[in-house]
């Protein structure tokens, strides 16, 4: 419950009333707060639906508006993490090759030292990278095919455990490269060079773990910065001083990022997929405006002109 009081769901529902949200049906009010919890549910969502100078909700105001706002965030969890997963995939597979091709596939070569760059506190990171519980040295033994490969041939490739790292430790790994490996890696994206790879790299991690735990995502902002790019001034995006008002730390910075690392087919598919969504909630909801949403979301009203220009 928000605040550390429990309340019973008969307490939490008075207290939505007595704030000015409306609840025509009761018992399906009480049904969605027990499925998915007063916390994540109507504190995670109210702030576009209240008044900010009265913190009561605007006129007009429903439980069922807190819902299909859950619901819209719940489609675009669903959206982004799979289309995260494509390029989480591609980059796994291009490093694995990348690094074999250079090195070799022997898990010797895979946890030297000498086979990355970072110094002072990123060396820290890179040795923990290598050696702690789940890292490259102890990668979870629950999957048989690792199992399998420590057991009868006592060496287990990279591209063998590559499919058990997160996309934390993968993009991770991909910064700690020696920057020939990370060139080889980054021409197998068309688009981008080595480093504003390992920055979208950074920011997507971010954005995937957002939908991955289920946490708010149509408004989050993050605490890295997407890098400056070619569609940032094709679209004309605003300034604030010498940065960009949007697609730097919010949702549509993963939008640009998405652009840039999944093929052209299926970044055109997931444009198609985002804006049925987006046009959906608006078209069946008027508590919150179209205008107020894309600030919310960090979306220029351009947005959709993404694939009108070449990278």
């Amino acid at each position: 419950m928000s605040g550390g009081e429990f309340r019973t769901y008969d307490e939490q529902i008075a207290k939505l009333l007595e704030k000015g949200l409306a609840v025509s049906d009761v018992a399906a009010a009480k049904s969605k707060l027990a499925a998915v919890g007063y916390f994540a549910l109507v504190s995670g969502y109210k702030e576009p639906l209240r008044d900010p100078s009265t913190r009561r909700y605007k006129p007009g105001v429903s439980f069922d508006d807190v819902v299909a706002l859950y619901d819209f965030d719940d489609a675009l969890r669903d959206l982004f993490e799979r289309a995260i997963s494509d390029v989480e995939l591609k980059l796994k597979s291009t490093l694995s090759y990348a690094f074999c091709e250079r090195h070799g596939e022997g898990q010797a070569a895979y946890l030297d030292p000498a086979n990355y760059t970072p110094k002072g506190k990123k060396a820290k990171a890179m040795s923990k990278l290598l050696t702690t519980p789940g890292g490259l040295a102890n990668v979870n033994t629950d999957y048989a095919y690792i199992v399998h490969h420590r057991k009868k041939r006592g060496n287990v490739p990279l591209w063998v455990i590559m499919r058990a790292l997160t996309f934390g430790q993968a993009s991770m790994m991909y910064s700690f490269l020696l920057p020939a490996d990370k060139a080889a890696v980054a021409k197998g994206f068309d688009h981008v060079n080595e480093r504003e790879l390992a920055q979208m790299m950074l920011y997507l991690v971010l954005y995937r773990n957002v939908c991955a735990h289920g946490e708010r995502l149509f408004s989050h902002r993050a605490y890295s910065d997407m890098p400056d790019t070619a569609l940032h001034a094709k679209l004309g995006l605003a300034r604030n001083g010498q940065e960009y008002a949007c697609g730097k730390r919010d949702l549509f910075g993963c939008v640009i990022a998405l652009c840039y690392l999944l093929s052209a087919e299926g970044f055109l598919a997931f444009k198609r997929r985002l804006a049925s969504i987006i046009d959906r909630f608006l078209r069946g909801n008027e508590a919150v405006e179209r205008g107020e949403l894309f600030a919310y979301m960090g979306f220029p009203e351009n947005w959709k002109d993404v694939t009108r220009y070449r990278m």
